[in-house]
This record gives C-alpha cells, structure tokens and sequence, in this order.
C-alpha cells in the first residue's frame, strides 16, 4: 500500500499535518498468555508473526509520512511491551516513566525509564502512582486529559500536573473494554477530538462536550474494533481499517483516516495508538 501523504486542496486551518517523533516497539515477545482486560482470551491462537506484520505496516506508514520511528528493544517475557503507548508519557524534554496497575507488566517501567534516560531527556522519572503513560495522558489545546476508573489512579492526574506543569483535566471511564483513554478517545490536532460518550460517566461526557463541542463522535462499531486507539499528525489519522464509520466522519471534517489492519494486536487490548508514544512534542 502506497500512502498518500500530500494535503489535499480542502485542507485549510489545522488541517494540516505536523512531523511528529513516535517510539515503537516490535512484537518480538507478543503473545497473551495471560488476561488483564476484556480483548485477552487465552483460549483463543496468536500468530507472532502476523502481529509482527501488522506493527511493521503501522511503522512503514508513519516513515512514509515522513515522521521519525525510534524503537526500544523489546525483552522477553514482557509481551505487552510492544503497547509503547503505556511506557510513560513526554513533555516539553521531561519524561515521566509508568508505574504499571498489573504485576504482569510492572518491568517495563523502568525499560521504558531507561530508554528516556538514554535519549536524554531530563528528567527521566518513575511515576509513584498508578500511572500507564499515554494510554490514559493525552495532550490536546494545552492540557492534559487523563482517562481513571481502571488502570491510571486519580491522584497520578495531581502528580502529572506538578511534574510537567501541565493542567490535567480527569475523565472517568466506565466501559472495561474501554480500559484506558487512548482506547475511547483520539485526538485529532489541537482543536479537535473524537471519541465515544458511552465509554465515559456522565461527568466526564458533560466535561468532553463543554470542552470540544465539534468534537468527531464515533459509533458503538467503532469502539468494538478499537477504532480510536488512533495516531493523527493532524490531518492523517492511523487507525482500525475496520472502524468504517468513523473513516467516513473523519473524512467529511476533512482529516485523511489510512486503515491498517490490527486484528491480531487486538486480541491484546491495542491498536495503533497502543503501539505508539509521541516523543517528539
């Protein structure tokens, strides 16, 4: 598959997409040989190597994008690791490193810690809270918005707060099959998200249409094949192939959605975003 990368003549304001950094890491170790949320199924076969396919395709379009790829070696006995998204969250040179909800995953905070440290950003920390990274720390317009209610605690949104100088704005999510908020909410650029209200409490769908009142609303389809766990540079937008409904929407606002194909890697819980951790902002 060839990308199509040049803006088209519709894009205007900002529609328009930004070189981004990402850290990846290949699916050497996946396998799911335990369950830690609704997609794991243990009686249901992996295929290494078409997961292994499915993350090269993800990598070959963000190059072809013209984006930089850098990748943290991945270790054996920790399959989840290829969700890079989870590893911690970057800002502004500082990175924060998670502190993982499940003993299954908790080593690789520190690898990730490490891979921080040793591309030089200062400083390099370990969260002291519940915490796992981007998959529940997404910045849009100047702020936080952090996803609890499974993995990430409240008082992490406080301890992101201080440590970045960042505001945080906390959304609960009530949906398990939508366990952290890069599994309910994409953002588009900096004006702009998508996201499905039913994975979040009232609360936080008041909050989300107060704060993004043109925000791109995806359907229940969608949602079921992790269609937002998605990668925007803010006019391309790496998603789900099969979440068809919010392709349509996204075109009609004039974004450029590329499907890839992620089945394999949902049966993990993840999709592209999972895959993926902004570095570069």
């Amino acid at each position: 598959m060839t990308v199509d990368v040049a803006p088209r003549p519709e894009q205007t304001g900002s529609r328009r997409p930004r070189a981004r950094t990402y850290l990846m890491c290949r699916p050497d170790h996946f396998e799911v040989s335990y369950s830690i949320n609704p997609w794991m199924d243990l009686g249901v076969p992996v295929d290494r190597e078409r997961a292994i396919a499915q993350w090269e395709e993800i990598r070959r379009v963000y190059l072809e994008l013209g984006h930089q790829v850098e990748t943290v070696e991945p270790a054996a006995g920790l399959p989840d690791m290829v969700f890079a998204a989870n590893g911690g969250i970057v800002h502004g040179g500082r990175a924060m490193a998670a502190h993982f909800t499940h003993d299954e995953r908790k080593a690789e905070g520190e690898l990730y810690r490490r891979w921080f440290e040793q591309a030089g950003m200062t400083p390099a920390v370990t969260a002291t809270n519940l915490n796992e990274g981007e998959g529940d720390f997404l910045y849009v317009g100047g702020r936080f918005l952090a996803g609890t209610g499974f993995r990430t605690s409240l008082a992490a949104h406080a301890e992101v707060a201080e440590f970045f100088g960042v505001p945080v704005t906390s959304l609960t999510l009530v949906d398990p099959r939508l366990y952290h908020l890069d599994t309910a909410l994409t953002v588009l650029n900096d004006e702009t998200i998508a996201y499905y209200p039913a994975a979040f409490d009232p609360a936080s769908q008041e909050i989300l249409r107060t704060l993004f009142p043109d925000a791109v609303i995806a359907t229940e389809a969608d949602a079921a094949v992790l269609g937002l766990n998605a990668v925007s540079d803010g006019y391309h937008v790496v998603l789900s192939a099969a979440a068809t409904d919010l392709i349509a929407a996204l075109r009609e606002r004039g974004f450029h959605p590329i499907g890839v194909d992620t089945s394999e890697l949902n049966k993990a819980g993840g999709s592209a975003k999972c895959c993926t951790l902004e570095i570069g902002r």
